[in-house]
Parts: structure tokens; C-alpha cells; sequence
């Protein structure tokens, strides 16, 4: 491959040497330069890689994008590496005004544009892109197709699954990905596009054949992240503008501003009534709806059912409890209702929805029901221990802990929020990292004990759990909080294989018919 074949779309000057280079490789990482490779220079907040110039190039390097001239680093190649005149002759510098947007182009390039050869589904929002993307996922594969997924939970190819740094990976990654997916025959590709991916550049150059939008509330906000609300909400309604059909959440208070700049073809989706009562807008306007929703908590189902109109008409008994999850399965329904499946996958697949560790039912039975969610501070646990309360259990048991060297307010907010919300809670270890797991419960203890909540404390989280289950009474719900997927353990800076959905299922087989 020459390098010419690789800059579709890339705004670019040629500072010196050919075109016509023959190229095998994209690197952002100096340690793996290589002959054959072309290093793009990114200027960072903590590293510059243009310093790496002179490496790189005695590596056998001979293409690099840059962000700035580098001639002081030529000269360095040649006397600290040994380069010749000649040989510094045949390095060619293209010069572009961003090296992470470049990366992410020369990267789809590089893998000869994977992403095309898919329907791409890609999914942003401060809450329900993990649970949003397995409910599609789930919906394709009961129409019998093969589905790619990148997000929280790693990179998901079948049953494989390969975990990630980031909600969305660097550019090369994703691309690397599309195309093992476009590879194996995976028809559609669904993917979580964090503010960070966005603002990052690592998502440039892709266009989604579907957009979701799913609601913005302040989040990822400080050093490292955004500097406001307002680049936050920037940052992720750009995705309507990297799409060809965006969804959008019409219940959102800052819908207006989130479809402002929208260019794509936008379609609405909102939960309009609960029974008994409005949700949201009420007779909103928007394109798929779903209203009428009910509660149901069996000793065999546990979940919501609803109907959807508008664009879209069926009735849907949903596998997940909580309003929250009626939002994001509306979305999944909206999207795929342009994709020409049957109103029976669909049905069929949200109705026995399992998302690890988001509301995720793991035993239900007249005694008691489980479940495990990854709720980890005041807001979601107030969400969802206040969702919970509609199921009308017999008693609302909480079992949960805080991450330790974090901040403290979260163990105080938490504490106050189980003390006002829960029935009974069980104050255990979460991941305690290099504090004591014994000094984060008494945190937590001096806010729970303010709202006169009934609590236990047990530090060790297996012997929480199984507390919890062994002395349930008929029709309690509990929810084990905090680390929902997450299968381990930090404590003293050691990771421990720990899995609650685990624990919960070796209680139950120990319980036997009692459970």
C-alpha cells in the first residue's frame, strides 16, 4: 500500500518527500515503531510525541504526521541516531492541524474502512448506553443475526469478549475491532461513543447509520474530562451530526440544545405515561412512544410491561425493572424498527433481557428476589432503590459499600440516601483499594445512623450477600449495589476475582428449595 491510498478526507501539506511511500502500518506509540509504519505526532497534555521523532526514525520509520514543523528533531535524528543526509532525505512529513483526527482517519484507512462494510449503531448519553446496546444486541441476535459490540464491557464478538481500556477505545482499536468483526461476518455493529471518545477524535471519520441520544445530566465534568456543561453537552450531541438517522429522547430537559446543530435525519422517542400517572412530557409529540407502563414483580417475572405507538406500534413485556429501563428499551425498539426484523424477536428478546450487572435479576423466587446493579453513588442509588420502592416488596434491603480512595462525600451521600430509601441495608466492602474496609463502613455509618435507618455491618461482602438471602422473608427485594459487572475485588492494591452475580447463585445452590 502507498501512503496516498491512505489520507481520503485528511486536510494536509506535504512538507517533504513522496506520496508514493510504501506504508503497512499506523502507530501512535513509539515503542512499537516500525519499517513500514506511519507515526502520527500528538501533542498531549502530558506528552508530546513529536520528542520521539528521532527514535522512531532510527526504529525505520520514514512517514510522520505531525501537528507542527519538526525540524529541530530531524536534527537530532541525525545526530544522536546516526540518520545520513540520504537517508533523512527519503523520511516524508505531512504536517495537519489535529494528529488525533488524523489518527482515527489513517486508522480506518489502514484497515481498509471496516466500519462501512456494517450497519454501525452507535449509542452516547450520560445514562443507559450499556444497558441501550445490549438490548439492541439482544434484539439482533434473536433475528438470527451476528452482532459486533464495543462499550463498557469490552469488545464483544460472539461469545468472545475482550476487555478495554476506555468505553470507547482509541481510534486504532475500534478500527482493529471493526474489522475482526467485519471478518467473522458480524452484520451490524453497536458501539457505546463516550463525550471523551468524541472530544478525543477517536470516532472522526465514521458515520453511523443510527444515532441514540439517550439524556444528558452533568457528569464527567473536571481535569481530564470537560471543563463545563457546556462542552459536555457539545461533545455528545455531536454524534447527531456523525450519523445518517438520529434518535433522540424528546423527555430530555435539554432536548432543544441537544438537536440545535443536528444535521442527520431526527426522529423522538418518550416515555409518556405510567399508569396512574405522566412520565415525563406526556403527550409529547414524538415519533415511537411508549405509555401505560406497569409494574410486575411474580415469583417468575420481575420487569415492566408498556406499549409502544406512534412510528411503531406493539406491546412489550420488558425483563428489567425500573421506568429508567423502559426509556432505554424504547430506544432499542425505536432503531430497530428501521431494520426490518419481527415484531416476535423483538418482543421475545426484551422479555428475557439479562444486562450484566445493570438491574440485573439473578434469582427471583416467592422467597425473596436478588438482584445486582452498579450503582455507585447518591444519584443512581437514589434511582434505584426509588424504583424499586414501586415494586411495593416487602421489605427494600440494600447491600452495598463505597470504592475506597475516593471521595468521602459520595460514602456520606450514599449512607443518607440507603438510610431515607431502604428498609433494612448491610454496610459491607466494595473495592477498599489501600484504605481499611472497616474505616469506609464507619463513613458510612455516620450518615445512615442520622436517618434512623435499620443497618447491620458485615465487612466481608460474600458473608453480606449471603447474609441478605438467608435471612430474607417472603417478598423481599434486595439489591447488591455498587459493582454490577465488575468482576473483582481491589483491596491493598490486589485485584481479587469477585463476582456478585456469583456469589448469589453458590447461596442459592446452598439453599437449595429454601431459596
Amino acid at each position: 500500500m502507498v501512503l496516498r491510498d491512505w489520507l481520503k478526507g485528511l486536510e494536509y501539506e506535504c512538507i517533504r518527500g513522496s506520496l508514493d511511500t510504501e506504508v503497512s502500518e499506523v502507530v501512535y506509540d513509539s515503542r512499537k515503531a516500525a519499517p513500514g509504519a506511519v507515526f502520527v505526532c500528538m501533542a498531549g497534555t502530558r506528552v508530546d510525541s513529536h520528542r520521539f521523532v528521532p527514535d522512531v526514525l532510527k526504529a525505520g520509520v520514514r512517514v510522520l504526521v505531525t501537528e507542527r514543523g519538526i525540524e529541530e528533531e530531524l536534527g537530532k535524528a541525525a545526530e544522536e541516531s546516526g540518520l545520513t543526509e540520504k537517508e533523512l532525505s527519503r523520511v516524508t512529513v505531512l504536517q495537519t492541524g489535529d494528529g488525533r483526527h488524523a489518527l482515527a482517519l489513517l486508522s480506518a484507512a489502514r484497515f481498509d474502512y471496516p466500519a462501512a462494510k456494517m450497519v454501525t449503531i452507535g449509542v452516547t448519553g450520560t445514562k443507559g448506553k450499556t444497558t441501550t446496546t445490549h438490548m439492541i444486541k439482544t434484539i439482533l441476535e434473536a433475528a438470527g443475526k451476528k452482532v459486533g459490540m464495543i462499550g463498557t464491557t469490552g469488545t464483544v464478538i460472539g461469545d468472545k469478549v475482550t476487555p478495554t481500556m476506555n468505553t470507547t477505545p482509541e481510534s486504532w482499536q475500534l478500527h482493529q475491532a471493526f474489522a475482526q468483526m467485519a471478518d467473522s461476518g458480524c452484520q451490524y455493529m453497536i458501539m457505546e461513543v463516550s463525550s471523551q471518545g468524541i472530544k478525543m477524535h477517536r470516532v472522526d471519520g465514521i458515520t453511523f447509520d443510527y444515532g441514540i441520544f439517550t439524556n444528558i445530566s452533568p457528569d464527567h465534568i473536571g481535569p481530564d474530562e470537560h471543563a463545563d456543561f457546556a462542552e459536555y453537552l457539545y461533545c455528545k450531541s455531536r454524534l447527531l451530526n456523525m450519523c445518517r438517522i438520529g434518535l433522540v429522547n424528546r423527555n430530555d430537559s435539554h432536548f432543544e440544545d441537544i438537536v440545535r446543530d443536528a444535521d442527520c435525519e431526527l426522529y423522538t422517542y418518550s416515555v409518556t405515561e405510567e399508569r396512574g400517572g405522566l412520565h415525563g412530557s406526556g403527550e409529547s409529540g414524538a415519533d415511537f412512544t411508549a405509555s401505560d407502563v406497569r409494574y410486575v414483580s411474580r415469583p417468575d417475572f420481575v420487569g415492566t410491561e408498556f406499549d409502544v405507538k406512534g412510528r411503531y406500534e406493539m406491546d412489550v413485556r420488558l425483563g428489567i425493572p425500573g421506568l429508567f429501563n423502559v426509556d432505554n428499551a424504547l430506544a432499542a425498539v425505536s432503531v430497530c424498527s428501521f431494520l426490518g426484523l419481527k415484531k416476535e424477536c423483538v418482543g421475545h428478546a426484551l422479555e428475557h433481557i439479562r444486562v450484566n450487572g445493570r438491574m440485573e435479576i439473578v434469582h427471583t423466587s416467592a422467597r425473596c428476589t436478588v438482584l445486582v446493579d452498579y450503582a455507585h453513588n447518591a444519584v443512581s442509588m437514589e434511582s434505584l432503590l426509588e424504583t424499586l420502592r414501586k415494586y411495593h416488596p416487602a421489605r427494600l434491603v440494600c447491600v452495598f459499600g463505597c470504592g475506597g480512595n475516593r471521595s468521602k462525600d459520595r460514602r456520606y451521600s450514599m449512607g443518607d440516601s440507603a438510610g431515607r430509601l431502604a428498609d433494612f441495608s448491610i454496610l459491607t466492602a466494595d473495592n477498599s483499594r489501600f484504605e481499611k474496609t472497616e474505616d469506609i463502613i464507619a463513613d458510612i455509618r455516620s450518615s445512615i445512623e442520622k436517618t434512623g435507618g435499620d443497618f447491620i455491618e458485615i465487612p466481608d461482602r460474600r458473608e453480606a450477600i449471603a447474609y441478605s438471602m438467608i435471612h430474607a422473608r417472603p417478598g423481599d427485594m434486595i439489591a447488591v449495589i455498587g459493582k454490577g459487572h465488575e468482576d473483582y475485588q481491589e483491596i491493598n492494591g490486589v485485584r481479587h476475582h469477585f463476582l456478585d452475580r456469583e456469589v448469589i447463585e453458590e447461596v442459592v445452590g446452598k439453599l437449595g428449595e429454601e431459596a
